[in-house]
């Protein structure tokens, strides 16, 4: 009878911490998708008005790749870190 308390409560914690896991990592990943698709649309217009050549245009793609590659890893935190530096660069990239 304790041994079945035990597995009870065992599993009760196991699936508790489970969910709590869980859960911040799906709104990490909507940040990361939006950060990046918003940073890919900035990095698209800056091209067509010819600013593709700039340094800081080079910089912006290159922190995109980056932020690609820690959305695949699940590094959320480094992808929305990523993406918003290279919003700024694009941003720096249009002035000139």
């Amino acid at each position: 009878m304790i041994k079945a308390l035990k597995i009870t409560i065992l599993s009760f914690v196991c699936v508790l911490l489970a969910a709590c896991a869980g859960a911040p990592k799906k709104e990490s990943a909507a940040t990361c998708r939006h950060a990046i698709d918003v940073a890919y649309e900035e990095l698209s217009f800056a091209e067509s008005e010819g600013f593709a050549g700039s340094v800081n245009y080079t910089k912006a793609a290159s922190l995109l790749t980056a932020a690609k590659t820690n959305q695949t890893f699940e590094s959320y935190d480094a992808c929305v870190k990523n993406a918003t530096k290279a919003r700024y660069y694009i941003a720096e990239s249009k002035k000139g």
